[in-house]
């Protein structure tokens, strides 16, 4: 007998192990070994929970990108007004104690030294929110930065010369034309916001739009996807059944009136 053990040592198939079952949700298994579970974990109503668990707490998360950054407490802003309050008297302090007695004709020892710094608390406290937005925009710019490298289409150039109009060369996962091992990138593309060859939601609502579906409807992740060899994207919709989803592929030539729909196919949920 075989033993197919992973994780924690739980046997692949029902009972199932949470570790398989998280590792196939997350798309790190193969691609045939995921095509091999995937209708055998739909047809399980308690391994079709653990994977419903998984979705949820994987948008939950998600979303948190989306969240505004919270305001300082004024508490901590108070005690870094005092802090700068304080530097800027301590400066000003060693520089008169630097010059001695030494005082240029007309200044009196208690009166502030012309070349002393003095803090402007209004522009102190502007840069302190700048620094200390609580990660937010630290956040946001290094999100932007990775998108931006994401998004770079092979095959293009920025010097001059001939234009290279042979299309994007295929990048991400390969899958049949029909979308035949799709649903093992479901894990893996969950809450990633990827536009590959599109580029921008824009132009993926575009191809969205002239397929005749709502470009309201968010998905529920994006990814580029190479379907037999041709550059494309993604899309993952969920259908509002338990761990049931839709997969549409759109390929890199889309956009108004040509919806260039490599496919789409409803998988799970049975």
């Amino acid at each position: 007998m075989t033993d197919e053990s992973r994780g924690a040592g739980g046997t692949v198939g029902p009972p199932w192990s949470v570790d398989v079952l998280a590792d196939l949700h997350a798309g790190v298994l193969a691609e045939d070994e995921a095509a091999r579970l995937w209708p055998q974990v739909d047809a399980d109503p308690e391994a079709r929970s653990i994977i419903e668990a998984l979705e949820a707490t994987t948008t939950d998360l998600s979303a948190l990108a989306a969240e505004p950054a919270p305001p300082m407490p004024a508490e901590y802003a108070a005690r870094l007004d005092a802090a700068l309050a304080a530097e800027s008297a301590a400066r000003q302090a060693e520089t008169g104690a630097g010059q001695g007695a030494a005082f240029p004709a007309g200044q009196v020892a208690n009166e502030p030294s012309q070349s002393a710094p003095v803090v402007d608390l209004s522009a102190a406290r502007r840069r302190r929110n700048r620094r200390l937005g609580w990660a937010g925009g630290i956040l946001t710019a290094a999100a932007a930065a990775v998108v931006a490298v994401a998004v770079t289409v092979p095959g293009t150039s920025t010097t001059g010369g001939t234009p290279n109009v042979a299309g994007p060369a295929p990048s991400g996962p390969a899958v049949s034309g029909d979308g035949g091992g799709a649903e093992a990138l479901i894990g893996g593309t969950s809450g990633v916001r990827d536009f590959g060859p599109l580029q921008d939601e824009q132009r993926l609502d575009q191809c969205v739009a002239a397929a005749g579906m709502d470009p309201k409807v968010r998905p529920e992740g994006i990814r580029p996807v190479n379907v037999a060899g041709k550059a494309g994207v993604l899309v993952l919709y969920t259908t509002g059944k338990l761990a049931q989803f839709r997969l549409v592929a759109f390929g890199a030539d889309c956009g108004p009136g040509n919806p260039d729909k490599l496919f789409d196919k409803v998988v799970g949920g049975r």
